[in-house]
């Protein structure tokens, strides 16, 4: 049995209609574009299934060929469930959207508009200094060699109750075993 046609038609059209809402500025739009995505990717897996057979079990067919494959049909309903948590958290977020604006669209703030605002010469700088802080990648940390470090390695030498008795990978040497007796 081969694919139908009209099968590949209608998963292609779910995907270019889903990533087309999906780039809308209204959350309501995004979460039906999600949902159409949703339903592409459960029909490409019903696709990929192939043939319908026999259910996976053992003793179902007398040959393993005609059993169908449990993977996709496994794929298919975490598919589903993230799906669903995803458009849940949607719900939620165009819910406290709504409550908080009246309204679901997405606009821009100072950051986006000063981002569409900069000059070619701004980005340049930026590239420069970029390239800069790629020249000195030998150094793990900004922090060398400063009293500042905000990173302090405590032991047993700089407290007195301090005690390190954490298991270690290391072979015990005669002198440690013969403290714990």
């Amino acid at each position: 049995m081969t694919v139908s046609g009209v099968l590949i038609v209608v998963m292609a059209v779910l995907f270019a209609c889903g990533v087309y809402a999906m780039l809308e500025r209204s959350l309501t739009r995004v979460l039906i574009g999600f949902l159409l995505l949703g339903n592409a990717a459960n029909l490409l897996l019903l696709i990929v299934m192939g043939e319908p057979g026999v259910a996976p079990f053992f003793g179902a067919a007398a040959d393993p060929e005609d059993m169908s494959d449990p993977l996709p049909q496994a794929l298919t309903l975490t598919a589903i469930v993230i799906t669903f948590a995803v458009s849940a958290f949607l719900l939620a977020l165009i819910y406290r959207s709504w409550q908080l604006g009246q309204a679901d669209t997405v606009e821009d703030d100072e950051a986006d508009r000063a981002v569409r605002e900069r000059t070619a010469d701004v980005d340049e700088t930026m590239d420069e200094e970029i390239e800069i802080e790629d020249e000195d990648d030998d150094a793990t940390t900004d922090f060398v060699g400063l009293d500042t470090s905000p990173i302090t390695v405590l032991g047993p030498r700089d407290f007195a109750g301090l005690r390190d008795d954490a298991p270690v990978d290391r072979r015990r040497t005669e002198r440690e075993d013969g403290d714990d007796a």
